[in-house]
């Protein structure tokens, strides 16, 4: 008796584990929902021509009003086909003459059979619609955009930094992780106290100095030498993640006669590949979508601009085809999706990683 109450207990407790489970899978997938909504309008929206675009009661999805060729008193005309309630039920028919109380109608499936009167108004008939996607929308943001030399930009500009970023930043790492010298604890906390810095704080004394001293307007180098030296953030995560790396390892390998800087690079470096490589993807989606410093040091040099200051500068000309510029877009964002797709796994694991110790 007591054995099968227990086992009922079990049995309720897991179909209460399962019924929150549910739950807390039905609140996660509703915000993703949410939070995707603003990306499938957009994807949509690119599919479509600038009427459909632009038409206030056009359906979500890319549809065109459907149309039929008539011969009237010897010329083609272009009628239009609505969906008509009549006796024998709803049917599409192409208007031939509107009118206020009854409207002439063709049935586009016979049009030689005799004209069909309808009685009611016609503005308040729904027009028939065929899906109609319209392709040619992304060949010709990529042609208008010039979007070649724009992602050359950026893929030099998001990978020159990504590698000088993660470079720098896992040498200070490794000095904070593993090396004690005086000021050691002082100088981290120092570190990390640039984080909360808002950059508006050092904004106008940086740009003084890179384009009034160094001269440096309108070329790149006040945007990848700063990257050169790390990144406050980085050089935590990677810091974290060494320090969960066992010691025993750089022991053996100072046994064998590795020094420092070879234990850095043979020991440490192939340990920290989720680590290292969260921090090359944390910086790469930064400099693809850094649109501010770009645009006030790149001032003036346009044929050095990034696909950020470029898709700005697009959506300024053409701001009224919504559809080319979400074409743009969409565009613009296939490269860092696919990249995050394929390294999701490792990326998340530096994540985790890097906040528990082992």
């Amino acid at each position: 008796m007591a054995t099968k109450q227990k086992n009922e207990l079990t049995l309720e407790k897991r179909r209460q584990d399962l019924l929150a489970g549910g739950i807390v899978t039905l609140i996660a997938l509703a915000i993703l929902g949410v939070y995707l909504m603003p990306l499938a309008f957009g994807v949509v929206t690119s599919l479509k021509t600038s009427a459909q675009a632009s038409e206030p009661n056009a359906p979500i999805m890319p549809m065109d009003i459907l149309t039929i060729e008539y011969e009237v008193d010897g010329e083609i005309e272009t009628l239009e086909v609505f969906n008509v309630p009549l006796e024998d039920g709803e049917r599409q028919l192409a208007m031939l003459q509107p009118s206020r109380r009854v409207s002439t109608f063709v049935d586009p499936a016979d049009l030689d059979a005799e004209p069909i009167e309808w009685e009611g108004n016609w503005r308040q008939l729904e027009p028939a619609r065929e899906v109609a996607i319209q392709w040619g929308n992304y060949p010709e943001a990529w042609e208008t955009i010039d979007f070649v030399r724009l992602l050359f930009n950026t893929l030099m500009y998001a990978f020159v930094t990504m590698a000088g970023t993660v470079v720098a930043s896992s040498m200070v790492a490794y000095g904070f992780a593993r090396f004690n010298f005086p000021g050691k604890n002082i100088l981290f906390m120092i570190l990390i106290a640039t984080i909360i810095l808002p950059p508006a704080v050092t904004l106008v004394p940086t740009y003084a100095f890179f384009i009034n001293v160094l001269d440096w307007g309108g070329t790149w180098w006040p945007l990848i030498v700063p990257q050169m030296f790390g990144n406050a953030y980085n050089v935590f995560l990677l810091r974290q993640y060494f320090m969960t790396i066992p010691r025993a390892m750089e022991e053996a390998a100072a046994i064998d006669g590795a020094g420092p800087i070879e234990t850095f690079i043979k020991v440490i470096l192939p340990q920290a590949g989720p680590a290292l490589t969260a921090v090359a993807l944390f910086h790469f989606f930064f400099a693809w979508n850094d649109f501010f410093n770009p645009l006030i040091y790149l001032a003036g040099n346009a044929e050095a601009n990034p696909i950020s200051v470029g898709l700005t500068f697009f959506n300024g000309l053409y701001a009224t085809r919504n559809e080319l510029v979400l074409a743009a877009a969409v565009i613009s964002m296939i490269l860092p999706l696919l990249i995050f797709f394929f390294a999701q796994r490792v990326f998340i694991q530096g994540i985790v990683i890097t906040g528990v110790d082992k």
